[in-house]
This record gives C-alpha cells, structure tokens and sequence, in this order.
C-alpha cells in the first residue's frame, strides 16, 4: 500500500479511502479472496471468539463458505469435543435443517424457527424421511399445541441426492475443471427445480433419508463459494485457548478433537504469560496454524512470531463490546495497528488477523490493503440467526440478540464460574467491556451468509478497483489517502431527500 498523502498520526479506518487504479480485472468474479497465512480459508473473515458470536452454528456455516469460526475459550472441553466432531459431521454444500417429528407440536416449531435464516422445520418420520416441510405460515391460526403432522398441507419440493450428482454430494465445488463445471450443473438444476415449484427452500434427500436441505440462496451460493475443508474434506473449524492454567493439556485435547486452528487468546498479548503459553503448545508440535493475540505494535508482533506464532492478532480497544480505551487509554487505532504489525509479521516470516472495529465492507478492504491476511468480525455478526443467542423482541418488534464483551463483568463471572464465590465475586468488578448490548437483525440481511455476500461483494469491488487479482496484488497496488469527517460523511448514501 501508498499513500497520496503521508499520515502524521494515527487512523482508524473512517480516516481514509482508497482511490482507483489501472486495471485488468475485468470481472469482480475474478479476484480471489483466499487467506495466504496457512489456515486455507477461501474467504478472509474469521468469527470472533466471543460467546454472543460464535458456536456451532456460526462455525459450521463460516467454514462451509470458506470462512472460520473460532469457538470460544469459556467453553467446556466436553463441549468443545461434541461441537467440534458436530461441525466435522456436517455437509459441506448441503444446510443443516432443523428438524421435528409429525407428533411435535406448532410451539416447538415456532420455537426452532430462528435458529436458521430460512425459517423452516423440515418434519421427518422415524425412519429419517421427509414427510414434510412447516414455515410460520403454516402456524398462523393453528393451536399451539397442534401435532405438526396435522398441520403439514401438502408434501413439499424433495430434491434427491442422485439428480444432484455425486460430486457435489461428497462436497465438490467449483475450483476449476471438470468436476466444477459438473457441480454447477448440479446446483443450476436444483436452483431451476425449486424455482418451477415456486419455492426457496428444499430438503434433500438420499437413499430415501434426509441429508440436509438447499435454498435457492443457498445453491447459488455454492457456485461463489468454497469451503474450508480440511485434509479429510470435513469442515475447518477454530477454537481458542487461555493463557492462563493447563495450556498444554487444554490444547492437546483440541488437536486430538479435530480443530484445525489455535487461537491463543488474551487481552494483553505482549506479556510474559503468552510467550509462555506459545512455548507450550509449540512443544506439542501441533501441526496447526498457532494464532496470538492481541498486540498493536510492529515489536510485539515480532516478538510473538519469533516465539512461534504463525499468525497473531492485531487490535486492542477498537471493538463494539469494548471499553478498554476509556477505561483505561490503552489501545491504538486499528488501521494503523494493523498497518505497521503486518509490515513486521512479514518480515518475520508470519501473518495477522486485524480483530476488531470494522462495521461496514470498506473497513474489511481497508484492513486486508494495509496486510492482514484475514479480518476477524464479532459484533456484526452477533446481530444474526446464527448466533448463539436467542432471537428477542423489542417493543416495536424487532428482532434483536443479546451480544457482550468478554472482558465485561458477565464474561468474567461465566469464566470463573468454577471458582469460589468470593473469587468470582472480585474478579467481576473489573471489567472492560459492555455487558449487555442490543445486536438488531438487519431485516435485509438477517443470516450472517447475508452478510458475508455484502463484505465479499464490497471486497470484490474494492479489489478490481486497484488492478489486484488476489490479496497479495492488493496490497501492492492499493493506494490510499486520509480523508477529513466531512470527506468520510460524503461518502455515505442518503437515504432520503434532503
């Protein structure tokens, strides 16, 4: 990256724009967006590793487009195992359904309908077949406490596994040659299947058994996308680890449950604690890529690099959730964080994730242009169906999810559960963060796939503006200058006349 004009202080990401070049690109579907630090992502964005952000669901859906999700470090490791060997269970193309049996009743529909965007239970006999599909719709006027069975009107569209083909059904994707183009193929013909039904929602099945259902978003996502797989062509997912109490032995039981990343997690990440924790789950010869975090400065970063750290986490304070900036002025703006800690993880042979404060699709090209490799997003996908929280109702009706900081006084009590309760009791009066926030759906882009088709979109776009084919091009051509407030509001459409 250049810039017109030499910054003489720090920026966040609202003081600058990026301005267009010469290009080649003729097509925003020409770029590729795939991370070069080692975790394989297709896609450069990362679920935060916070409880109101990321669990199996958000990480499930992450990887299936090309993302990862980090699960958190609060969660238990029995947990961990069963969510972990959940997401490794599930299809790489194909959306896990919700679903219920016929002699289930409206009110538990009514109850599992948010945990999906498309807002459907797919019903399935003992056997796993498919006897029917119910939406919201379906309820309006029905006893609550009707069996499904009696309100399921008609047998839905079933695509089956066999017209599809079996190079999608074992996870094909377009990624070039044969088997892609018969993969597109396959998903045109379920798009067109669903379209003369007059539906955008169908469940799939094989060998008469329900494998897992498609939207008509869903298969043309699924041209645009590639999974994040792993060698054994199931799911990627990441998790993090405290620095704090068995290091080793917690992430030893990560590897041996299947999660391809460890996020070595902690506020304050140039301390003597974290190179500790490095040099034992280096000593574990993991395997995996090892991110740490969190730093602001060219010299940590190169500190935690040299003590093993493939990628580390770049930002302190720029996020939603926190408040450690005015607690305690302790922080740098992110762009610049990200831009001189990038500068410094290449030269060390490593990479960085920008974690925190973008909000809207300039911030993630802005990020990636200054050298992050990836960019992890917490509170802006909080406010999505694939949360872990559940959907609430504010007076007017809209829809909304609880999100928290965890350094707040709520996470800390959740982390130090297992302590006494005069312990607890005293760590929850220090916090740095928000405890309770209201995330509202975008009622446009409620599911955080919405979301990812707006960022990638953006990014796209941004990309084909500097001539840049993948990453590595962006950040050699990309130039940028700094921009006053009034610049910045410019930019920002009008929603109505003024």
């Amino acid at each position: 990256m250049r810039f017109l004009n030499e910054p003489t202080t720090d920026l966040t990401y609202s003081d600058l724009f990026l301005v267009p070049s010469r290009s080649d690109v003729t097509s925003r579907l020409d770029v590729d967006l795939a991370a070069d630090d080692g975790t394989g992502s297709a896609i450069p964005l990362v679920a935060a590793n916070m409880t109101a952000v990321t669990g199996k669901r958000m990480a499930e859906t992450m990887a299936r487009r090309g993302g990862l999700g980090v699960l958190p470090q609060d969660i238990p490791l029995d947990v961990i195992r069963d969510v972990t060997a959940w997401i490794k269970g599930r299809h790489p193309v194909l959306e896990t359904p919700v679903t219920l049996a016929p002699t289930d009743t409206v009110i538990d529909a009514l109850h599992l309908m948010g945990k999906r965007p498309h807002g459907a239970v797919v019903v399935v006999d003992a056997s796993g077949a498919v006897t029917g599909v119910v939406r919201a719709a379906d309820c309006e006027g029905q006893d609550r406490f009707a069996s499904l069975g009696s309100v399921v009107r008609h047998q839905p569209l079933v695509l089956d596994a066999g017209m599809l083909g079996a190079g999608m059904l074992g996870g094909g994707t377009p990624d070039g040659g044969s088997a892609a183009a018969d993969a597109v193929q396959a998903l045109r013909r379920a798009f067109e299947a669903m379209d003369a039904a007059g539906t955008d929602y169908a469940p799939v099945q094989q060998d008469g058994v329900l494998a897992g259902v498609l939207t008509r978003k869903g298969a043309l996502r699924s041209t645009l996308y590639r999974p994040s797989l792993d060698e054994d062509g199931k799911l990627k997912v990441a998790a993090a680890v405290g620095i704090n109490g068995d290091v080793a032995g917690r992430a030893a039981e990560l590897l041996a449950a299947g999660v391809n990343v460890l996020v070595l997690d902690t506020a304050h990440g140039h301390q003597q604690k974290m190179f500790d924790a490095l040099a034992a789950v280096k000593g574990l010869n993991p395997g995996v890529p090892v991110v740490a975090g969190n730093v602001v400065t060219g010299e940590a970063t190169r500190e935690l690099i040299e003590a093993g750290a493939d990628i580390v986490k770049v930002g302190v304070g720029p996020g939603a959730m926190c408040t450690t900036r005015m607690m305690t002025a302790v922080g740098r703006p992110q762009f610049s964080a990200v831009l001189e800690c990038s500068a410094a993880a290449r030269e060390a042979g490593g990479r960085v994730w920008a974690d925190g404060g973008v909000r809207y699709p300039r911030d993630v090209a802005l990020a990636l242009a200054a050298g992050a490799s990836q960019v992890m997003i917490g509170s802006w996908f909080a406010g999505t169906h694939e949360s872990p929280g559940d959907l609430q109702f504010d007076a007017g009706g809209r829809q909304y999810k609880e999100s928290f900081g965890m350094a707040s006084a709520r996470a800390v009590q959740n982390r130090n559960q297992r302590e006494g309760a005069f312990e607890k009791d005293r760590k929850a009066l220090f916090e740095e963060g928000i405890s309770t926030s209201r995330m509202y759906l975008d009622a446009a882009r409620p599911g955080v796939e919405d979301l990812l088709d707006m960022i990638t979109a953006g990014l796209r776009s941004s990309m084909s503006y500097a001539g840049a084919a993948d990453l590595a091009a962006f950040r050699e051509r990309a130039v940028a200058g700094i921009q006053s407030a009034a610049g910045y509001e410019e930019g920002r459409p009008v929603p109505q006349s003024w």
